[in-house]
């Protein structure tokens, strides 16, 4: 058993974006591609020698591999201990989870999220730092700039180990604990929500619940919550088998791609609540009886209806939202007197709110929730909450929500998705708005006045760190926006996302349909940015 050291090249594309590094798994697979960027992030890193560290991933093809050669690289490089979920799986708010409870030095988290599995399709590595939480800019810069100029790696010579059970093994001198992946994590929500309460709803025969995982991390962490400790009835979550490709589908917690849980619950005899998650379980995706939850309206519900949660009682120090995500959480803040932060996308950004206490609930439009329980995004967590409030109001989830809408007004939101747009069109498209930017102001459009124009940039109100070019912001003097961003979180081309919202104060106009009632928006959208005429595209991939 010894310690090899392996010359290697840099790779020039193995630049961190907002969630870590995605690549396709041919990619990952190159002579010494993983080894590299693993080895960059140790050599960025000081101090952790005889540390704790977390290691899981969401189960996607070459996770398992991957976890073993992480394994003998963090040995050789001096590691005193790795925590790894069993068979390899840790959702991303568990792994949040265990760092945080065993004062681990860091993790390693191996997913690509939301993105399609398998050999041809996509996979990822991250780091997330002591908090919890995901390495902010200057240590995701720091392990960029660590794998442009490395030599070398370090890799112990050693078998690999069983992660097929619970048990600890010894690689050289440090110590691998193959751990439950559900246990700690379903111990915290236990401190959070009223579980007692939550049964009763789920196994008194009249309330009906589908949670569907779309085969991937969320299925055990699930099944073991809701069907054994809450008694849910057996077949309450399906599609709950953790699958390499994710059974072929893609898991994307959205009205297009969670299809089979949106047959259900817009079907005949649907049940009464119905949720989905994603690859790596940190997003959700919240529906009714034939009803659909945006994830914004999501966050501003569970602002409103917090201390109803045991975990929650106290109130909220504050919100956080996403700079996309619609301002429906902002008019709960100025009800409950609390601030609301709005943020660049990427939930690092949150990290500094939360552990600042300026922030208890945090929300991106991107179906992701959280709190600060843990430094990630949770979509387990989320469901428990929904579960939770249903089962104080004993209402309906549209009743919920309209009644929410009564109170606070009505903010319609959508975002539409161009996926795969060739790069160079995508690029010109934010460089032609940001050209135009300064003749914005008090420009017309039909009945819409620009109020004001920029490209979202944020200050951190912890530590200072600027963030610019974060995405086109147009608002009208009516209180409506249109927003570009491109999204960091593909693999191929790029992603263009237009986000398009307009507030509805007055109950009587709260029955349009999303589209219906943001058409002139959308139709100014394109106008403004040319978006068929630049991307080449008659519509988009995904309406959400």
């Amino acid at each position: 058993m010894s310690i090899q050291t392996i010359s290697t090249q840099p790779y020039t594309d193995q630049k961190p974006g907002t969630s870590g590094l995605r690549k396709k798994v041919r990619v990952f697979q190159q002579p010494n591609f993983l080894e590299n960027f693993i080895q960059s992030i140790f050599n960025s890193l000081e101090g952790y020698q005889n540390q704790t560290l977390v290691v899981g991933g969401d189960g996607r093809y070459y996770n398992r591999e991957a976890i073993q050669i992480i394994l003998k690289m963090a040995a050789a490089n001096g590691f005193g201990r790795v925590l790894v979920g069993l068979d390899g799986i840790l959702s991303t708010p568990a792994a949040s989870c265990v760092i945080r409870k065993n004062d681990a030095f860091g993790g390693i988290i191996l997913s690509a999220s939301h993105n399609p599995g398998g050999p041809e399709e996509d996979f990822g590595v991250k780091y997330n730092i002591s908090n919890g939480g995901p390495a902010p800019a200057n240590i995701t810069d720091a392990i960029f700039a660590a794998s442009q100029t490395i030599t070398e790696y370090k890799l112990l010579d050693v078998s690999d180990i069983d992660l097929s059970r619970v048990a600890s093994h010894s690689l050289g001198h440090m110590t691998v604990d193959v751990i439950d992946s559900v246990t700690d994590y379903g111990a915290l929500m236990e401190t959070l929500f009223d579980f007692g309460q939550i049964k009763q709803l789920l196994s008194g025969g009249q309330f009906r619940f589908c949670m569907d995982p779309l085969h991937a991390v969320t299925g055990p962490y699930a099944t073991a919550i809701f069907e054994r400790r809450l008694n849910a009835p057996a077949g309450t979550v399906v599609n709950g088998v953790p699958l390499e490709d994710f059974g072929g589908g893609h898991p994307d917690p959205n009205l297009v791609y969670a299809h089979d849980l949106v047959e259900i619950m817009f079907g005949e005899d649907a049940p009464d609540f119905g949720a989905a998650s994603d690859g790596d379980g940190d997003r959700n995706m919240v529906l009714g009886k034939n009803f659909f939850v945006t994830p914004s309206d999501s966050l501003a519900i569970l602002a409103a209806n917090a201390t109803l949660v045991p975990g929650y009682r106290g109130g909220l120090a504050g919100i956080a939202r996403s700079m996309p995500t619609s301002q429906a959480p902002d008019r709960v803040a100025e009800k409950l007197g609390i601030d609301c932060y709005e943020t660049p996308t990427g939930w690092k950004f949150f990290g500094n709110l939360l552990d600042a206490d300026k922030a208890t609930l945090c929300g991106e439009e991107s179906f992701g929730t959280g709190s600060n329980h843990i430094r990630e995004k949770d979509g387990l967590w989320a469901v428990l909450f929904w579960l939770n409030i249903l089962a104080v109001k004993q209402q309906s989830v549209e009743d919920i929500v309209r009644e929410h809408w009564r109170t606070y007004g009505r903010n319609y939101y959508s975002r539409h998705d161009y996926e795969g747009v060739e790069s160079d069109r995508a690029n010109t498209l934010i460089t032609n708005l940001r050209q135009g930017l300064s003749a914005m102001p008090s420009k017309t459009f039909g009945s819409y006045t620009v109020d004001y124009a920029d490209d979202f940039a944020y200050t951190d109100p912890v530590d200072g760190s600027v963030a610019e070019q974060q995405g086109i912001r147009i608002g009208f003097t009516d209180g409506s926006r249109i927003v570009f961003r491109l999204s960091g979180t593909g693999t191929s081309g790029a992603t263009l996302r237009l986000y398009v919202e307009s507030y509805e104060p007055d109950p009587a106009k709260h029955d349009q349909d999303t589209q219906v009632a943001l058409a002139d928006l959308i139709s100014l959208a394109d106008e403004i940015a040319q978006i068929k005429v630049l991307t080449g595209r008659d519509q988009p991939t995904v309406i959400t």
